[in-house]
């Protein structure tokens, strides 16, 4: 009994195998979903482009072309297209440039509000929100957005308006919330808010070096409508003369874009 048990101490003895590594979660990458994904089943919320710029409905086809659950659905140049290509395809949203070829956006804006009542509006635009903003929202839109930071922010301001918010800048918020409460004009606030939509649209187009006729055309009313129009300008903006008008509308359309 001794010796076997010498031998079975002398045997070689058998190392234990090494731990196997604990088992990666089986498709682990799987799970991390990007957050632009649309979920399974769910259609891609459609966005219509308003501007007279190729490069800039180029531009923001782009952006919206990166985000999965977003897509262009048509896009135009002027508003009587636009009035007509919204009806027909009903985009979720529309982005609306303030400056078309055949009119101001704010007269679009008010068309779609009458026509198009449930189809939100985001106006993008190279002009100042001081000066169109509130106009904007008056007439209907629920956003507006500088051209300037569209690149960074159009898609957040498109998620805000689908969502059912506004989307506007603190300052403006700020100032919209004090005429609401029939406080003072907020500092900085744009000289030409005493003008109606219609004259402002005038004053601009004088400002362009437009005359009378020429904006009687492009308006589509008579010569007597624009000098009335221009003739209330110079009583609301204190001027003395048209041509003192005109050399203001010039410095201050140059100065705005």
């Amino acid at each position: 009994m001794a010796a076997k048990s010498k031998r079975t101490s002398d045997s070689p003895r058998q190392e234990a195998a090494p731990a196997k590594p604990p088992a990666k979660p089986a498709a682990a990458a799987a799970v991390a979903v990007a957050p632009t994904v649309a979920a399974k089943g769910e259609r891609k919320r459609k966005v219509f482009l308003v501007d007279d710029h190729p490069i800039v409905r180029e531009r923001l086809g782009e952006l919206i072309a990166q985000e999965a659950d977003l897509e262009v659905c048509g896009e135009a140049e002027d508003a009587n297209t636009a009035l007509k290509m919204i009806g027909a395809l009903q985009p979720d949203i529309a982005i609306v440039d303030i400056t078309l070829k055949d009119t101001y956006g704010i007269e679009l804006i008010k068309n779609l509000k009458e026509r198009e009542s449930h189809i939100p509006v985001l106006v993008l635009s190279m002009h100042e929100e001081s000066m169109y903003g509130e106009r904007a929202i008056r007439a209907g839109a629920k956003g507006y957005l500088n051209k300037q930071e569209a690149s960074k922010k159009v898609i957040s301001a498109i998620r805000t308006i689908l969502a059912g918010d506004i989307f506007v800048s603190e300052q403006m918020k700020s100032a919209m919330l004090q005429k609401m409460a029939g406080g003072q004009r907020p500092e900085g606030q744009a000289p030409t808010d005493v003008l109606s939509d219609r004259e402002l649209e005038v004053f601009q187009l004088l400002g362009q070096g437009l005359g009378v006729r020429q904006i009687a055309e492009m308006l589509f009313v008579s010569v007597k409508t624009v000098e009335a129009h221009r003739e209330h300008i110079k009583q609301k903006m204190n001027f003395k003369s048209s041509s003192e008008l005109l050399r203001y509308a010039i410095q201050y359309t140059l100065k705005e874009g």
